[in-house]
């Protein structure tokens, strides 16, 4: 029997004019990325800076992410329907798989540019660099201090985004100033090549973890072992025939899982003990069936520790 998902969702604003708040803010933030993002590819090729490639990279990544999540985040929240009997959750992972593909490709393409560049210095224009990073700072400061004033959560990350952007142009502004003494025009590729390595960090995990999510392999949060113990060691349960594991969106986990019972034990009490063990182990929704043979396999002897990806 199908339950509806318990919400484990970041909480929404319960006042209208705070939900308007929330989603103005993050719409200044977006058009804030989006044009500083298309600024700085002009004029990281006008001053031969790929540093500033660097940062036009990751605004640009910043961008699609702010666009996507806001709309596939409304697309999300339809109810399930004929046609996506789950709901429409996981809409909200293509969003996160397009922007981690655009950083990934994005810092690739900036990593075979610098390295070389590295290795052969070419002169930049430190006066335009200076400028532009002053303006940025200002920029991505304002972001920052609009995210900072709200509560959502949403708001929250999107503020960690826009300071990393702040801290990436303080490390432009301080490479120009240095090139205003000395020609260590080196600086500017290794400053490119430390932001898009950064991003790469960030940007791979998360990809994957998308990835893992879209597979259907067993939730990250989730000891598949120590459940499936759990399950076995109750009383109304006499073996699991089958047990699986996988998430909706990476926030709601769901299961489908085959018992045996014993000869004295009503399947309605099994299932209302072997729910509570899956609820404390944050899976939310779950399709329970009563096996009436004993031939099958036993998830346990196919499912050894260390096997799930």
């Amino acid at each position: 029997m199908r339950k509806k998902f318990k919400s484990v969702k970041p909480e929404e604003p319960q006042n209208e004019t705070l939900e308007h708040l929330v989603s103005q803010n993050v719409t200044i933030v977006f058009i804030l990325n989006f044009f500083f993002a298309i600024l700085e590819f002009i004029f990281g090729f006008l001053f031969n800076s790929t540093a500033i490639l660097s940062d036009a990279v990751h605004d640009t990544g910043d961008a699609v992410a702010i666009g996507l999540a806001w709309f596939f985040q409304k697309f999300s929240k339809r109810a399930e329907d004929r046609h996506f009997s789950f709901g429409y959750q996981r809409f909200s992972l293509l969003g996160a798989s397009l922007t981690s593909v655009i950083l990934i490709t994005g810092s690739f393409i900036v990593l075979f540019e610098s390295v070389p560049r590295f290795f052969e210095p070419q002169p930049v224009k430190a006066t335009g660099m200076l400028g532009l990073a002053i303006f940025a700072i200002v920029a991505n400061g304002f972001g920052a201090w609009l995210l900072a004033r709200g509560s959502s959560r949403n708001e929250s990350i999107l503020n960690l985004h826009a300071l990393e952007d702040v801290l990436g142009w303080l490390g432009v502004l301080i490479v120009s100033i240095v090139l205003h003494f000395v020609d260590w025009y080196w600086l500017d590729p290794l400053l490119s090549i430390a932001i898009a390595l950064f991003i790469l960090t960030k940007a791979i995990p998360k990809f994957w973890g998308t990835l893992r999510i879209l597979l259907e392999s067993v939730p990250e949060d989730i000891d598949y072992s120590r459940l499936l113990i759990e399950l076995e060691q109750l009383p109304e349960v006499r073996a699991v025939t089958q047990l699986i594991i996988w998430s909706i969106d990476g926030e709601q986990n769901a299961a489908m899982i085959h018992i045996l019972i014993p000869d004295d034990v009503e399947f309605t009490a099994a299932k209302i003990a072997v729910r509570q063990v899956l609820e404390s182990n944050k899976v939310c929704q779950s399709a329970i069936e009563l096996d009436e043979t004993t031939s099958e396999h036993l998830t346990h002897l196919k499912y050894e520790k260390g096997s799930v990806l």
